[in-house]
């Protein structure tokens, strides 16, 4: 279905306009009347019928109840020829009282769109596929049973080959699982689930198991925020994976909002603030560790991969990032001390946690959102120290406008408030947040020529330090 800039689409947009339509009619001329309300009708029937078949959206029921509350005041006169229309100081509170549920409605349905990817603007068709895997050799610390070992799910996006199978849902490999964790989602912020019931049905640019691509690409590792989930940067994932990158985005059970395993259990997060600092600090600090780990152990399963996998040849494992949001963003960085597979690391808007050291000598690009009061105080001094004390040249870009939800998928559907998605629009905020990566990740594991500094410069405030400086 066509999607507009309003957040609307397009039967959505007939529908209200429509609506809105059979209300003014009343108000018109005579001569204007009749043809303005059986054009306005028409439309609105036929889109109200499309909507109920294709589905139709809570947020436009306020706007249905004031069509269906102003029809028959519209259609009336047209009947009855002889009809006289109610004195217009009784008719315009009932036609306010309609515009009021209209427009209520379309802000809704604008403030809280199904979210519409970005199209990726590289050479490659984007596949996508989960995979689930156990390590034998860690026990699940989330639980008591002594025998649960630690699962994680990884969705990969891989170039591929032109397909014309269906593409995928967002949040899911079904309509079920995708409901499951948009509930959760809205759970974990402390809203209705019925808000974000508009992400089951987003489609990405991606197709299910499709066919690779041939060649070796670098391998791009990702941990989501806390209490996000793997999919929570999908619009990221496909552009990476459109220049011929592959991203394998963890589920961290147990941390994660929800994650469906594949013997149908849905295992949701665990991992709550108590209130106190000191405490929540060194549980943070044991939950980064934990998805520093996964991220590990999904590496070593990457290179592992069985040889009748579509995978198996594809993946450059000598060319290796660990990324991350937010908590996710700590862990990718953790994991690059512990772990020399991994050969750049990128944190989006991450708060580093757990000791500082063995030293991170790895390339490191850091986006942050602007620092304002509200900020941790200790956030910028400990980014700074991680980075000063690399080995590595490392980069951290301050991007103007952005929010912490900025670097990932939020803006695509979430309303544009400026203190939750920041104020660079649904459209620009993944462009920013690709672009940078892309620019840094082509430089760091492709050798890329060019002035690197110049480039990020482009998307905010640079600063770069390590590198013996």
């Amino acid at each position: 279905m066509t999607e507009i800039i309003t957040g609307l689409n397009l039967l959505e947009l007939l529908t209200s306009l429509s609506a809105l339509a059979l209300v003014v009619a009343r108000w018109l001329p005579a001569v204007a009347r009749p043809r303005v309300t059986i054009a306005a009708g028409a439309v609105f029937l036929l889109s109200a019928i499309a909507l109920c078949v294709t589905g139709i959206r809570w947020q436009l029921l306020p706007v249905l109840a004031g069509a269906l509350v102003a029809a028959p005041f519209a259609f009336s006169p047209l009947i009855r020829s002889r009809a006289r229309r109610v004195r217009w100081w009784l008719a315009l509170p009932g036609s306010v009282v309609c515009v009021c549920l209209i427009l209520a409605g379309s802000v809704t349905a604008w403030a809280f769109p199904v979210p519409v990817f970005p199209t990726p603007s590289g050479g490659f068709a984007v596949g996508t596929r989960v995979l689930q895997w156990t390590d034998p050799d860690r026990p699940e610390t989330f639980t008591a049973d002594p025998q649960d070992r630690r699962t994680v799910v990884a969705q990969l996006w891989y170039p591929a080959r032109k397909s014309p199978a269906d593409v995928a849902r967002y949040l899911g490999r079904t309509e079920d699982e995708a409901r499951t964790v948009a509930e959760a989602l809205a759970n974990g912020v402390g809203l209705p689930g019925f808000l974000l019931d508009g992400l089951p049905h987003a489609r990405t640019h991606a197709i299910p198991d499709a066919p690779v691509e041939g060649g070796r690409f670098p391998l791009v590792l990702f941990s989501p925020g806390s209490s996000g989930v793997r999919t929570q940067n999908t619009a990221w994932a496909e552009e990476l994976a459109s220049h011929g990158y592959v991203v394998a985005a963890l589920d961290h059970p147990y941390d994660s909002a929800a994650v469906v395993l594949a013997d149908g259990r849905t295992i949701t997060t665990a991992t709550v603030s108590t209130g106190d600092r000191d405490e929540d600090d060194r549980l943070g600090d044991n939950w980064t560790a934990i998805r520093a780990a996964d991220l590990s152990f999904a590496l070593t399963r990457l290179e592992r991969l069985d040889q009748g996998d579509p995978l198996t040849g594809h993946l450059d494992t000598s060319r290796v990032a660990a990324t991350g949001h937010s908590m996710g963003g700590a862990a990718a960085l953790q994991a690059a001390r512990r772990d020399r597979r991994f050969d750049a690391v990128i944190d989006l808007d991450g708060y580093p946690r757990g000791p500082l050291s063995p030293t991170l000598d790895q390339p490191t690009l850091a986006l942050t959102q602007a620092i304002t009061p509200a900020t941790d105080p200790r956030y910028l001094p400990q980014l700074t120290e991680v980075l000063s004390r690399g080995a590595a040249t490392n980069y951290r870009v301050t991007v103007p406008g952005a929010a912490h939800l900025s670097f990932t998928d939020g803006p695509l559907y979430l309303p544009p408030v400026p203190s939750i998605v920041g104020s660079l629009g649904r459209d620009e905020s993944p462009r920013v947040v690709a672009g940078a990566t892309l620019a840094f990740l082509d430089s760091v594991l492709r050798h890329g020529a060019g002035d690197l500094a110049g480039v990020l410069s482009g998307y905010g405030e640079l600063t770069v330090s390590g590198g013996g400086r």
